[in-house]
């Protein structure tokens, strides 16, 4: 099937589906948006969060890393996109974020998964809840 004229950029109208698909899915779910496409470090453009959730029933801020893909393969990983300089600038954005908002709450991150396309009849959403982006204290992780 063929993009539709009207697009620019491919990649940027895939990631803004993907995460349009993903705030409608954590809606549905009972989260409440609270920001999307948040930059909180005017100098470091690289440093953003796709979405700021509100999760009511276990009381905490949810940061969400939204990835887009066209279709998935039975062999490929769950969270296989996500590097260890994204899982950098995810903490450098969050920390971030914590001190703009001054938020000491209970947080949590999810990558939420979207495979389709914007003309696709139904995209298939994956949602993985409480990814572990720091490491405990004390201990030494590996994430590659």
């Amino acid at each position: 099937m063929q993009r539709p004229p009207e697009c620019d950029n491919i990649g940027v109208e895939h990631g803004r589906w993907g995460e349009d698909v993903a705030a409608a899915e954590l809606r549905r779910k009972g989260y409440m948006i609270v920001e999307r496409n948040v930059r909180p470090c005017i100098h470091d453009r690289r440093l953003e969060i796709d979405i700021v959730a509100y999760d009511r029933e276990s009381d905490a801020m949810v940061f969400v890393e939204v990835k887009q893909s066209s279709e998935r393969s039975p062999f490929q990983k769950r969270l296989r996109r996500i590097d260890k300089k994204k899982l950098r600038n995810l903490r450098r954005a969050f920390n971030a974020w914590r001190r703009f908002n001054r938020w000491n709450g209970a947080y949590r991150f999810d990558v939420v998964e979207v495979y389709g396309s914007p003309w696709s009849v139904r995209p298939v959403i994956d949602h993985i809840e409480r990814v572990r982006m720091f490491a405990p204290p004390g201990r030494f992780v590996r994430w590659g």
